[in-house]
């Protein structure tokens, strides 16, 4: 399991880093898994309150992961109104790991010193008249960030909970905040997903860093049972 899951981090890391050096990174992709009790009703009972840990009272941060949340349940016919008239409680939990990637990278080496001119000063280069040398491997760190946000739906009056969803993705930059929005959206795009679902969603990203208006995420779900043989996390 250690290895597997070192082994994915190198993966991501490996991704990040190509998508990085290509200048191209346009999307994020985040893992999304739901577990499900959810049986509907009418847009009138979609009444929620926030709730809060003792640690997330009166906190800026948490303040604005809320609103960005709160954002997606507008979308989903949710309205907020004050604790004691909602029909559920809405709980989030957040945070981000970070760890070094460690990816062994190949570097040609040719049997005399550079500078290399070219042709016609220099018409064998680095690789000399006999084809090109085996490459050398150097290892090279880069640090991986995988931030990740639940957000949980209990009813009210019985403390029941019909609805946990938690979105992760692994990118090179470790604000959460810059994410926390696709986060939001990806976690709550497709409400609700059936029970033990995993699904990808991919996001674009806009001009200035936020999710762009006028493209759709893309998303692919099954359920866990017939995904490869790792666990959800």
């Amino acid at each position: 399991m250690k290895f597997d899951r070192l082994s994915r981090y190198a993966l991501l890391g490996m991704v990040a880093l190509a998508a990085l050096l290509s200048g191209c990174t346009s999307y994020v992709t985040s893992q999304v898994t739901a577990f499900s009790d959810w049986h509907g009703g009418t847009d009138a009972t979609r009444t929620y309150a926030f709730t809060h840990s003792p640690q997330q009272q009166n906190n800026l941060e948490q303040a604005t992961y809320e609103r960005a949340v709160g954002n997606e349940l507008v979308s989903q016919a949710f309205r907020q109104v004050s604790a004691s008239d909602a029909h559920y409680y809405v709980a989030l939990w957040y945070g981000t790991h970070s760890q070094n990637v460690t990816v062994a990278q190949p570097a040609f080496m040719g049997p005399w010193p550079g500078p290399y001119w070219g042709r016609p000063l220099d018409p064998w280069g680095p690789w000399g008249p006999w084809g090109a040398y085996p490459p050398a491997y150097v290892s090279e760190t880069y640090p991986v960030f995988t931030h990740a946000l639940n957000v949980r739906i209990t009813e009210r009056a019985t403390g029941k909970e019909v609805y946990n969803v938690t979105a992760r993705t692994t990118t090179d930059d470790g604000s959460l905040v810059d994410v926390m929005p696709f986060l939001a959206r990806s976690a709550l795009a497709q409400f609700p997903l059936g029970n033990g679902v995993v699904t990808t969603v991919k996001l674009p990203v806009g001009k200035n860093g936020g999710i762009a208006s006028n493209e759709t995420a893309a998303a692919a779900s099954a359920p866990a049972a017939a995904s490869a043989p790792k666990p959800a996390q």
